[in-house]
């Protein structure tokens, strides 16, 4: 079984701020394959779904986000599964636009304290993540916004953005289907390129 795991801060208030990008991506997969990420275990709301044909766990660790690792080790060993193989973190990036997405096999955890956590309580970066931008464009004149660091990850998203988020949710569904069905390179040269 492959475990599909979200990032995100439990809470209503954390539910629509670019940090819990992660968590609205499980919802979306669970809504879209008919399934209920209700059952907790291994510190984790998690449900059972087929996606691309394959039984998956979908889980939203209840840990917070700097502890996420400590949730996705509960669940790793409860599975008996291989994090190099059978794990898919889904997570917001700052340093990646609003509007883009990509797969990557292994990596830093580039300031992301989700991801040191689960790298850390794994002992090892090589698990696959599809990171999800959230961070601001270029202006126009092409300096870089500084988007804000926490105090934006944790503040809602404005309308127009949960639009673009929308899509990218879509995109993200896809891009987990293509890494289960096709393997990691294929979905990396399929959904890595930069959206027109």
């Amino acid at each position: 079984m492959k475990l599909i795991v979200g990032l995100g801060n439990p809470g209503i208030e954390y539910q629509f701020t670019p940090h819990n990008a992660g968590f609205l991506a499980i919802d979306r997969i669970a809504e879209d394959a008919g399934a209920v990420v209700a059952n907790r275990r291994g510190k984790a709301l998690t449900g059972k779904a087929i996606l691309a044909g394959q039984e998956v766990l979908l889980a939203k660790p209840e840990t917070f986000m700097n502890l996420s690792g400590f949730s996705v080790a509960a669940l790793v060993q409860e599975l008996g599964i291989d994090p190099s193989k059978d794990v898919i973190v889904l997570y917001d990036e700052l340093a990646l636009p609003l509007g883009t997405i990509r797969i990557r096999e292994r990596g830093s955890a580039n300031g992301h304290n989700g991801v040191k956590s689960i790298t850390g309580v794994l002992g090892t970066e090589d698990w696959i993540r599809i990171r999800i931008g959230v961070g601001k464009p270029p202006a126009a004149d092409g300096r870089e916004i500084r988007a804000g660091g926490s105090n934006y990850l944790l503040a809602p998203m404005k309308k127009a953005e949960l639009t673009v988020l929308d899509e990218v949710l879509d995109r993200v569904k896809l891009a987990v289907e293509a890494v289960l069905t096709e393997g990691v390179g294929p979905a990396m040269s399929k959904f890595n390129a930069v959206p027109k």
